[in-house]
């Protein structure tokens, strides 16, 4: 049986110059899987491609099964795949409860959005206190919180995360980090990017090791937390 998501051997440009040479991964259903590596290594790149923001040069992408390598970003989403970008990327002038609703924007049915909206606001609870607030007034650790509920009001089955801690206080990534464990216990695959390679492990089943557009380690998070070559390059240690 096939992986939710497998990625076999793609290889990326931007305006012709390669940056992802050869990347193949897998997740499974149910799974919490991290990419990690330094800024500028490509995960970013990696995600943007998987998500339908690009298309490789070469390789594939399937996801259950279907190939979606050249399949556009609006097409994957309704597939069951869902983007929070790096950098949160929300509406700024609307309020928490419409770019929540904008999340859910290939639903019509006015009674599912509103199921939705609860279940982020059970999960989220400080979003139901600011859901009439306007987006750009939310702390960072709160626009973040924000867009991870936006990316799951599509009711995704695999929820693609890149760079959640960027621009977070310390105090607010375990909060965040916190969320995104609870998330994965409730049902639904994550693929996670990070540059806080410890933080990222320690809620992630499996990891990859991302450096200049190539995976260079893989393993368990066990595996790679205890691994000096990670540790000493990734982790400070």
């Amino acid at each position: 049986m096939s992986a939710m998501l497998e990625v076999k051997n793609i290889h990326c440009a931007y305006d012709g110059v390669p940056v992802i040479h050869g990347i193949s991964l897998e997740v499974e259903e149910g799974e919490l899987v991290a990419i990690i590596g330094a800024n500028g290594a490509g995960k970013s790149t990696t995600m943007r491609t998987i998500a339908g923001l690009m298309h490789p040069v070469s390789g594939t992408i399937s996801f259950m099964g279907e190939d979606i390598s050249n399949m556009g970003a609006s097409k994957t989403i309704k597939l069951g795949v869902s983007y929070v970008p790096e950098g949160r990327r929300l509406f700024s002038k609307l309020t928490v409860k419409e770019n929540l609703e904008l999340g859910a924007f290939a639903t019509k049915d006015r009674k599912v959005i509103n199921e939705r909206l609860e279940e982020m606001y059970d999960l989220f609870s400080i979003l139901k206190n600011r859901k009439d607030q306007i987006a750009e007034t939310l702390s960072g650790g709160e626009q973040q919180m924000c867009a991870i509920a936006r990316g799951l009001m599509s009711k995704p089955k695999l929820l693609l995360l890149d760079e959640l801690s960027l621009g977070l206080q310390p105090s607010l990534v375990e909060r965040v980090f916190e969320a995104v464990a609870e998330i994965n216990k409730r049902g639904v695959t994550i693929l996670l990017v990070e540059q806080m390679v410890q933080e990222a492990l320690e809620i992630a089943k499996r990891g990859y090791v991302v450096q200049t557009g190539r995976i260079v380690h893989s393993g368990t998070s066990k595996e790679l937390l205890c691994s000096e070559e990670v540790r000493k390059a990734y982790m400070g240690m």
